[in-house]
């Protein structure tokens, strides 16, 4: 099984607003850069998007570190909270429902397919592939004003 760092971001300006997401793939001394965009959309849509396309990317099952700033990610993936709202219907409780299911239904898919592990960094504390990211998820957002 391949060993792949997926490194990802997202931006919104306004939030909602225009936004964009960007990923970088990187295996076996190979780079790969992926980004894209909605004219209106929100921060945490485009992080999701980021993984799901990342993911998505690749064309058979490997072993994935995801390395991402999205602490609504991480956590939701690692403290099991997003298995918990698929269980309930998504919803986060008895009154609030989950927000984006339709794309935690896809990075659900996506995570089944790879084995995964996951770290959180900083955001725009200098990591040179998250800034990265971030530099092509803005481009994007840019690209809606």
């Amino acid at each position: 099984m391949k060993q792949v760092n997926l490194y990802t971001d997202g931006a919104c300006s306004g939030n909602p607003g225009p936004g964009g997401w960007g990923a970088i793939l990187e295996c076996e001394g190979h780079r790969k850069e992926l980004s894209g965009g909605e004219a209106s959309t929100t921060n945490n849509r485009m992080e999701l998007t980021a993984v799901i396309e990342g993911l998505t990317a690749l064309k058979f099952p490997c072993e994935v570190t995801l390395i991402s700033d999205s602490k609504y990610i991480i956590d939701a993936i690692t403290q099991r909270w997003v298995y918990k709202w698929k269980a309930n219907g998504w919803m986060r409780n008895k009154k609030d429902k989950a927000l984006n299911p339709d794309l935690w239904e896809r990075l659900l898919v996506q995570l089944e397919r790879h084995q995964m592990h996951y770290q959180w960094v900083k955001g725009h504390a200098g990591h040179p592939e998250n800034e990265r990211c971030d530099q092509l998820a803005v481009a994007q957002s840019q690209k809606f004003r």
